[in-house]
This record gives structure tokens, sequence and C-alpha cells, in this order.
């Protein structure tokens, strides 16, 4: 009879696939793009919350959540979703 050493590829794979989506979150944020456009558009102490998933269309390749005063002073939050070719879009 031989002796059958089992391996599990469960824990590396996991391991593997928990790196791999978090460099895909922190990858789809543009701050710089998201500053410019809330900034362009009249708000104020804006203070961007990181990637927001299943907020843009899929044309658009980042997603920035922010919280900031509009131009009337009340506080809002939203994401500003930004493409190649396509320019930025703000949603609430």
């Amino acid at each position: 009879m031989t002796n059958l050493k089992l391996i599990s590829t469960t824990r590396p794979l996991r391991s593997k696939l928990g790196v791999l989506l978090a460099l895909i979150a922190l990858g789809c944020t543009d701050e710089v793009n998201t500053l410019r456009t809330l900034e362009n558009n009249g708000f104020t102490d804006i203070q961007t919350t990181g990637f927001n998933a299943f907020q843009c269309s899929k044309d658009d390749t980042y997603s920035t959540g922010f919280t900031a005063r509009n131009t009337k002073g009340k506080g809002v939050s939203g994401t500003v979703c930004c493409g190649f070719f396509k320019g930025c879009t703000v949603r609430f």
C-alpha cells in the first residue's frame, strides 16, 4: 500500500483571489479627476471615500465615492464615474 499525501489547493487559491480583488478595488478609483470634476461643478469640503462598487455603467473605468457640500451648502454623497474617452459623470 502506498502513502498518498493529499495536497490542498483551496487555501492558496483563496489567498491569491483575495489579493487580486484587493488590487482591482484599489486600482478602480481616480481621485484627481474626481476632485477636479466636483470642484468644477461648485462642490466644496470634498472627501473621497474610495471605490464604490456597482454605481457606474459598464463603460466606466473608475468609480470613486465622495462626500461634499453642494452649491447651497448642503452635505451630499455620491460617486464620480470616469471612463477612457468619455470624461466623468457625478452620480448621487
